[in-house]
C-alpha cells in the first residue's frame, strides 16, 4: 500500500454516522472513485455529530469494527481515526476534521469530501459550512427522490455556484457534472455532482429490518421482499454476533 501523503494522490474523505455501514456506501464510493479518478476513499466513522443530538444507535467503537469488515479486501479504501470521539466529548465538526486530514496527506495531495445529497442539502447548517468548500473540494452523490437542479438554494450563504467545462477522466458510463463555487473574498473551490447514481439504501431502513427480520433483505411498501443485499456478509455476521439494533 502506498503512503496516502505521497505528493500526488487524489483522496475522497467519506464521513458518516456508518450505523450500520452498507452496500450503498461502497456503491457511492465506487462510483466516486471511478468517476474522479481516486486513489482512496477515507471511510472517517464519525464521534458525536452536532446535529443529531440523539447520537448512534452503535456504539463508535462498534460503527468502526463494522466499517473495516465492510472495505475489508477493497482497493483504495481505508479507514480513519480523524473523527473518533473527542476527550472531552466536543462535537466533531467537519471543517475541522478535514482540516486535520489535510494536514495528514501533505499540501501536494488532492483533497476532496464524498457526500451523499442528503448530507448536501443540510449543509448550510454545519458549523461554518461556507468555509468547508475551501477545505476539501465537494462530490455530491445523487440519491433517489432528491432533485440535484437547485444546486444554488442548498449552498451555504454567501456562496455561489456555476457549471464548468473541465474535462474529466473516465469511465464516460459514469456522468459527472463539475461547477466552480466562489466565495465572496473571490476563493475558487471545485464541486463535482454525480447525478445518474440509484442506491436507495438508508441506515434507519437496515436498523428497522434488523429489528424486524433478516437484515439481508429489505421490503418494499407493499410488503414483498427486495432482491438485494443490505450489508456485506461479514458486517451481517457482526451485527447479529453483537446483538445491534435489536
Amino acid at each position: 500500500m502506498e503512503p496516502m501523503n505521497q505528493p500526488g494522490r487524489r483522496v475522497a474523505f467519506f464521513g458518516g454516522s456508518f450505523d450500520p455501514p452498507h452496500l450503498g456506501h461502497m456503491a457511492v464510493a465506487r462510483a466516486a472513485r471511478a468517476a474522479l479518478r481516486l486513489d482512496t476513499v477515507l471511510f472517517v466513522p464519525v464521534g458525536a455529530q452536532p446535529l443529531k443530538s440523539q447520537g448512534a444507535t452503535a456504539s463508535y467503537e462498534d460503527r468502526l469494527a463494522m466499517t473495516q469488515l465492510a472495505i475489508a479486501g477493497e482497493q483504495g479504501f481505508e479507514i480513519s481515526l480523524a473523527d473518533a470521539p473527542k476527550l472531552d466529548g466536543a462535537p466533531n465538526y467537519t471543517l475541522e476534521t478535514l482540516r486535520q486530514v489535510r494536514t495528514e496527506i501533505g499540501p501536494s495531495c488532492s483533497l476532496f469530501f464524498l457526500m451523499g445529497a442528503d448530507s448536501f442539502f443540510g449543509l448550510r447548517n454545519w458549523h461554518r459550512a461556507s468555509e468547508i468548500p475551501f477545505a476539501a473540494d465537494l462530490i455530491v452523490a445523487s440519491r433517489p427522490g432528491q432533485s440535484l437542479e437547485d444546486l444554488t438554494g442548498a449552498l451555504p450563504p454567501g456562496l455561489s455556484i456555476e457549471p464548468v467545462k473541465t474535462p474529466l477522466p473516465e469511465p464516460a458510463e459514469i456522468e459527472v457534472r463539475a461547477f466552480l463555487l466562489r466565495n465572496r473574498d473571490g476563493q475558487v473551490a471545485q464541486f463535482y455532482l454525480l447525478p445518474g447514481l440509484d442506491f436507495d439504501v438508508s441506515a434507519s431502513e437496515i436498523r428497522t429490518q434488523i429489528r424486524d427480520q433478516d437484515p439481508q433483505t429489505a421490503r418494499h411498501p407493499h410488503g414483498t421482499p427486495a432482491k438485494r443485499a443490505l450489508l456485506a456478509r461479514a458486517v451481517q455476521e457482526y451485527v447479529q454476533r453483537r446483538g445491534l439494533y435489536r
